[in-house]
């Protein structure tokens, strides 16, 4: 079926960068720890801004943040926040750079005292995708108590730039909640 042809949610419009995204990532269960704390990392850099505008930068991100392996990322030091704010490929703002050294400080600390986070993550929807009903966009919600729950827990373990609102994007973009369109052609429903 052609792009075009396609019923999907309408936030992605009619960009190629946002279709794809849609179609290939958004809302699919991701159970990857390290792909997680990415998507953590970049769901904080987009705190006040549109998703498009990270999603844009995602590249420059992970090269900058080698590939977003938390060892490496944790070594980085004042000098190397200092480069990265000359790029104009970043997001230039100082306190977003520095919250993803110090999540991948946060992650590795987790990791130490044995826990997983993929399943830390997982552990807030019991494991297995919430599938919504959606019938429009209105009825989306921008947090939850689960997402409330989940903020709570990532800032008691050091994590930073990951309020309500954003961990709920970060629920539904990892695929931990289902809120495609109900009529959207990756609707969970559709896929069975």
């Amino acid at each position: 079926m052609e792009n075009s042809q396609k019923i999907r949610c309408n936030w992605c419009g009619d960009s190629d960068i946002y279709i794809k995204y849609h179609d290939d990532e958004w809302g699919k269960p991701q159970f990857d720890s390290q792909k997680l704390f990415e998507k953590i990392c970049l769901e904080g850099q987009q705190a006040g801004l549109s998703w498009i505008t990270v999603l844009k930068k995602r590249e420059a991100y992970r090269q900058a943040f080698y590939q977003f392996v938390p060892e490496k990322i944790a070594q980085m030091r004042e000098q190397d926040i200092d480069t990265l704010m000359q790029k104009s490929q970043l997001i230039r703002h100082r306190a977003k750079l520095e919250a993803i050294v110090k999540n991948a400080k946060a992650y590795l600390k987790m990791q130490e005292q044995g826990e997983d986070f993929s399943q830390f993550i997982w552990a807030f929807v019991d494991g297995k995708p919430q599938i919504n009903d959606v019938p429009n966009l209105d009825s989306i919600p921008s947090k939850t108590e689960t997402s409330k729950a989940m903020s709570k827990a990532l800032k008691k373990r050091g994590f930073v730039f990951v309020g309500e609102t954003t961990c709920y994007a970060f629920m539904q973009s990892m695929g931990l909640v289902d809120d495609h369109l109900n009529d959207c052609f990756c609707k969970t429903q559709h896929n069975r």
